[in-house]
């Protein structure tokens, strides 16, 4: 069923019903139908149905099928234009780009893969030589979107994981720096990521706020329990790690595939005139570059 949690979302908006009171509706608890929207479960045979039956009482004709139908079909179903529809969804999540129904749809089929808790590896600024563990968790809101929440060192900056074609794109808000995070990492095409890598930008934390891009790795280090609580409760024991990684502890391997010389020089040799992270290069995998360390 093609993005349940985005029609689900749409039939609130449409009917204007609360999550508590679609609950008190069905009979089931609130947090089910928060679970519901947010994608950790479907609802079962018997749950759905009874969905379908109230929907039903206020789009006359509403069947089990209408919920197979393609998101803008389904919004006309429910008497909501399907670009009204977009825009009143997107607006809410915060993203009002040009190309986010395409990003939705490649979402909804390929988000998945992404779900899970993910360590990073970057090079550290500030101590030339040594690297950085951010942690991450990425999962699907309830706009049909990867959410991305990135934390070290006690504090958090969330944003999206944007998929589009086989490439993610991050935007992150680091509300304790004031500034944005950008990235675009390259993806894979099976049908779990445990490896992605790529570019990211932002403001270094000196006196001039230096535009700087490093490369950067994320590795699966855990998978989403489906349970909203507990999964926040182990991001926020995740995030308080110390990040800067033991020295030594980073495979030369790795060292050497985010660290590399640049400029006409190396050019002129066969290196890298500006820093990329080419897809023969790229360690993204559904094998693990090593295995995860247990969260």
């Amino acid at each position: 069923m093609e993005s349940f949690t985005a029609k689900l979302g749409l039939t609130l908006k449409a009917l204007s019903l609360s999550r508590g009171r679609l609950a008190a509706a069905l009979g089931v608890d609130k947090s089910v139908v928060g679970r519901w929207v947010t994608g950790a479960v479907q609802p079962s045979d018997h749950n759905l149905l009874r969905l379908t039956a109230l929907v039903a009482e206020q789009a006359p004709g509403f069947t089990l099928l209408d919920w197979d139908l393609p998101l803008p079909d389904f919004a006309q179903r429910l008497g909501v234009r399907p670009e009204a529809a977009a825009r009143l969804d997107l607006a809410e999540a915060g993203l009002t780009l040009a190309l986010m129904g395409q990003v939705r749809s490649t979402t909804a089929l390929r988000g998945a893969a992404y779900e899970g808790f993910f360590r990073s590896t970057r090079p550290y600024l500030l101590m030339p030589g040594r690297f950085l563990h951010d942690y991450g968790m990425i999962r699907l809101d309830e706009h049909g979107l990867l959410s991305l929440k990135m934390g070290t060192g006690g504090h958090c900056a969330e944003g999206w994981m944007l998929l589009l074609q086989n490439q993610l794109f991050s935007i992150v808000a680091d509300t304790v720096s004031g500034a944005f995070v950008f990235g675009i990492f390259n993806g894979v095409a099976s049908a779990k990521a445990e490896v992605v890598d790529g570019l990211m930008l932002g403001a270094a934390l000196d006196p001039g706020r230096t535009p700087t891009a490093t490369a950067m790795m994320f590795e699966r280090i855990g998978d989403l329990s489906g349970d909203r609580e507990a999964d926040d409760a182990c991001f926020a024991e995740l995030m308080r790690r110390e990040p800067v990684a033991p020295e030594g502890s980073v495979p030369e391997a790795l060292r050497a595939h985010l660290v590399r010389d640049l400029g006409p020089t190396p050019f002129a040799a066969g290196g890298d005139l500006l820093l990329r992270m080419p897809l023969d290069r790229s360690m993204a995998r559904g094998a693990a570059y090593r295995e995860p360390s247990a969260i």
